[in-house]
C-alpha cells in the first residue's frame, strides 16, 4: 500500500490502552523463566511521571523519563510483601516513549519492549548486558 492509498487523516497516536496493549504483548513475549520471576509486579502506563517522580529522578524535563521500576526488588530480599509495603510496580510514560520513537528508527513495540525489559531488570539486579542478553534472545 502507497502513501497515497493510506487514509491519514483517521490515525492517531496510540492511546494509554494501546500502549498497555503493547506491554502485555511484550511481557508475553518475553523468555518464560523471566515471567515467571516477574510474579506480582505490576505493570502501568500513564502519559508522564508526577511531579514527585520527576523531583525524585532529578528530571529536567516530564520527557526525560521513559520507565521506572518502584518498590523492593529481588535484588533487596523482597520475595513477599510487608505490612504497609506497596507492590513491585513498573511505569511505562507513554508521550516520552512516543518522542523518543520519533527520533528512533525501532518501532514502537521494540522501544515498548526494550523500556520494559530495563525496568524488570531492575528488580531483579540484572546488569545491562543481562537485560541485552534477554532482549537479543527474543529476536
Amino acid at each position: 500500500m502507497t502513501s497515497r492509498n493510506l487514509d491519514w487523516t483517521n490515525i492517531a497516536a496510540p492511546s494509554i490502552e494501546d500502549f498497555d496493549l503493547i506491554a502485555r504483548d511484550a511481557f508475553a513475549e518475553l523468555p518464560e523463566e523471566f515471567r515467571r520471576l516477574c510474579e506480582g509486579v505490576i505493570i502501568r502506563v500513564e502519559d508522564f511521571p508526577d511531579e514527585e517522580t520527576l523531583k525524585d529522578m532529578d528530571c529536567e524535563t516530564e520527557f526525560d523519563l521513559l520507565g521506572l521500576f518502584r518498590g523492593r526488588g529481588l535484588a533487596q530480599g523482597a520475595s513477599t510483601l510487608q505490612t504497609g509495603q506497596f507492590p513491585n510496580m513498573v511505569w511505562l510514560y507513554r508521550r516520552p516513549i512516543l518522542d523518543f520513537w520519533a527520533d528512533q528508527e525501532d518501532t514502537l513495540g521494540a522501544i515498548i519492549t526494550h523500556v520494559l525489559v530495563h525496568e524488570i531488570g531492575h528488580h531483579f539486579g540484572l546488569s545491562d548486558a543481562d537485560m541485552e542478553a534477554i532482549e537479543e534472545s527474543m529476536r
